[in-house]
């Protein structure tokens, strides 16, 4: 099938990611298709309603693209993850085939498990986790067609978000900013010293947007651009406390607290398996990307003030 060479559909609209690269790619006059199961819509853009794990609704929101982002969420549920994140990595995969269509991948980096030291691109998958095994399960499985061929793909991965969009999905936003915002003191997870990279989120759209145009980037992993080092929660908090104008009172959520509210709080329960993630040193790599396309990844203070910014243009909107 003949597919349009301007035609660029992100599969999953509606996220934090999904929504920064939607309007990293209008202000790139690109041609957008939106496919969700909400038929979640942007002014200039096509919608399409749909839902990933029917192989139907994917082969007709791929149709015709060019380039196929799949930026898909699901609810943070461990059986939820195990019964559909192949189902929809294989319609994916059909669906970009059939189309002739390029796929970009927008993974995490729960494959790795703990890590000790950077994580990069070559770093193994040594999930210590049952959402890494998943997320270890459909990285391999595309991996796998592109080794063979039958689709020109990337698996571009990013750390925990922050940034404008990140507004329901991203903890330093709810737990630190928001917080503080609302002159309550802000929380961390576990250990405030531990060094922690976060990806903003409009680096990490203009990253994809990057990825998409340059043929020689696909049929590999890449690391999208990140700041490094680390940031650890006490500076975290210090930089967004002075940007608010407030003073820096914060909380440590130990893990027996978390576990505790885990018993009412689904949530939380199915997040205490990701805690080492906050326990232990962080670090996120994108040399590889950076050298690449001679990028420089925002700081932390700046992407901090900038974060704050857009949500105060989005309250007076």
């Amino acid at each position: 099938m003949k597919n349009n060479n301007h035609l660029y559909t992100i599969l999953g609209a509606g996220g934090s990611v999904g929504n920064a690269l939607t309007s990293t790619l209008l202000a790139n006059k690109k041609t957008v298709r939106l496919v969700s199961r909400s038929a979640f819509s942007w002014s200039g853009t096509e919608s399409v309603k749909g839902d990933l794990t029917s192989l139907h609704d994917t082969m007709e929101g791929v149709k015709g693209s060019a380039v196929v982002f799949l930026c898909a969420g699901l609810a943070y549920d461990t059986k939820v993850w195990r019964g559909l994140w192949p189902k929809i990595m294989s319609n994916t995969i059909e669906a970009c085939t059939a189309s002739n269509a390029r796929l970009i991948f927008l993974d995490n980096v729960y494959s790795y498990g703990k890590v000790s030291g950077k994580m990069t691109e070559v770093t193994p998958y040594a999930p210590c986790s049952r959402k890494g095994e998943v997320r270890v399960t459909i990285a391999e499985q595309l991996q796998g067609e592109m080794k063979r061929g039958n689709v020109q793909a990337i698996i571009a991965r990013a750390a925990d978000f922050y940034g404008p969009y990140a507004t329901k999905t991203s903890v330093p936003q709810l737990l630190v900013i928001d917080r503080l915002r609302r002159g309550q003191k802000a929380y961390w997870l576990v250990n405030p010293d531990a060094g922690h990279s976060y990806s903003y989120t409009l680096d990490c759209a203009r990253g994809l947007h990057l990825l998409a145009d340059d043929a020689a980037a696909f049929n590999q992993v890449w690391h999208l651009p990140t700041s490094n080092p680390p940031i650890n929660g006490r500076t975290f908090i210090e930089i967004a406390a002075k940007e608010l104008g407030v003073a820096p009172r914060s909380m440590v959520l130990k893990k027996w607290m978390l576990r505790l509210a885990g018993v009412s709080d689904r949530t939380v329960r199915e997040s205490y398996e990701m805690l080492y993630q906050s326990e232990f040193d962080y670090y996120f790599d994108s040399t590889k990307f950076n050298e690449h396309f001679h990028y420089v990844p925002i700081s932390y203070p700046e992407g901090i003030a900038q974060t704050i910014r857009f949500k105060d243009n989005m309250r007076r909107v």
